[in-house]
């Protein structure tokens, strides 16, 4: 029994406008299987741009969508223009009609043609789905549920500076001002413009889980503020008494002090028994920080997809923290224009060029698997490892790998 919906050529793509914004957050809100509520407007519209949307309607009416919000990618050794890809969905019934290829298509090809951003991102609702238009699986995030009181830190001293907990909307400046030291060494992250700070501040009392409105500390040195958390209490008891949590925003420190006295801080609260925190890295401190690693109560899973919209212009703006000489080939079914062989070099200083080229080439691998590479956390020999990447000569994998790696594994401190 075929579905009802429309016939093939009365789906119409096209871009946005700006009266249809509301239209388009509560169609894919309800794809998600939520009801639109206007403090979601409130949270995305400071980053929502109606000129870098994508719609496909049927006789007139809204049933896909895809977005891009504008900002800069932190990548190894420095930061790049990326296309943040956002807000995707096909109502239900108007699936399997290749409206999804047909919006990550044209989106991808207006990047391409843009010209101002190498690689586009995005965080999955499933994996599945985006390796099928190029991207690669490109950091791990991780799920902790710390038991507090089941864990110490060992051989840590006090820090001598001093905590001082805010409204976060009362000390927004510090927190920029740290941010902005401490993210362009953390690949993942967002350079993160006013719209993003916005958003990333932005707290209605049904985005809390339950907990209490956000708060700010900030940690002070004497020099200045080298770090923050963002975190709020939910609190909790039982017959046996406190049961309370922490719930973790985010925690950006610039310092080792800094980093061991936030997370002190919020582990050592008050009638509280669990801190949670929904984004951390493969290797947060947390792991060598506290003296019982399987307290953590860690969940690893998929974090930012990446795909390289210009295999030259990408590898050539990242740092390499090993000198190499290497050909690349690399194939892309959705921009064939993306493929070919490339040569990457890069000196003792980290900084690359990247050119086509003709000659033969030392690895092969589609361009998924370089935006797995490209963040510095997926080991070149694991992909070799998985049949995802060929080595085409000899001993090329040994010297590849240690270029493509990262003295820090990516992460992401916000879903976009």
């Amino acid at each position: 029994m075929t579905e009802p919906g429309c016939d093939h050529d009365q789906y119409q793509l096209r871009p946005a406008v700006a009266g249809e914004t509301l239209d388009i957050l509560s169609m894919v809100v309800a794809g998600f299987g939520d009801v639109f509520d206007a403090s979601i407007d409130e949270w995305t519209m400071p980053r929502f741009e109606p000129d870098r949307s994508l719609v496909v309607t049927c006789d007139g009416v809204l049933v896909g969508h895809t977005g891009t919000f504008t900002a800069d990618l932190c990548v190894p050794g420095a930061a790049v223009p990326a296309a943040f890809v956002t807000l995707v969905n096909v109502a239900p019934e108007h699936r399997r009609r290749g409206l999804l290829t047909r919006l990550m298509t044209r989106q991808l090809r207006d990047v391409r043609a843009a010209g101002r951003e190498p690689v586009a991102v995005l965080w999955a609702s499933e994996g599945r789905i985006y390796q099928r238009y190029g991207y690669g699986l490109a950091s791990r995030n991780v799920r902790y549920a710390v038991e507090s009181r089941e864990v110490s830190f060992p051989g840590q001293p006090a820090a001598p500076g001093q905590l001082r907990t805010s409204v976060p909307a009362d000390v927004c400046d510090p927190l920029r001002e740290v941010y902005q030291r401490v993210a362009p060494d953390r690949p993942g992250w967002t350079m993160r413009n006013d719209r993003w700070w916005v958003a990333r501040l932005y707290d209605p009392k049904h985005r809390r889980e339950g907990g209490s409105p956000a708060r700010a500390t900030l940690y002070h040195s004497a020099t200045g503020v080298d770090g923050y958390a963002l975190w709020r209490m939910k609190p909790g008891f039982d017959h046996g008494g406190p049961t309370g949590e922490v719930l973790v925003v985010e925690v950006v420190a610039a310092t080792t002090e800094a980093s061991v006295a936030l997370w002190r801080h919020l582990l050592t609260m008050d009638l509280t028994r669990t801190l949670r925190t929904t984004h951390g890295a493969l290797n947060d401190p947390l792991w060598y920080l506290l003296d019982e690693p399987r307290r953590l109560r860690a969940i690893v899973a998929d974090g930012l997809w990446l795909r390289v919209v210009d295999v030259a212009a990408a590898l050539a703006a990242r740092r390499y923290p090993a000198p190499v000489d290497v050909v690349i080939e690399v194939t892309d079914a959705l921009l064939p224009e993306n493929a070919g062989r490339y040569r990457l070099r890069a000196g003792a200083d980290g900084r690359a060029e990247c050119r086509p080229c003709q000659d033969p080439a030392d690895l092969a691998c589609d361009v998924a698997d370089l935006g797995a590479l490209y963040l510095g956390g997926t080991p070149l020999g694991r992909l070799a490892d998985a049949g995802r990447v060929s080595e085409l000569r000899p001993d090329a994998l040994r010297g590849a790998g240690a270029a493509f790696g990262w003295h820090r594994d990516p992460g992401s401190l916000e879903t976009f």
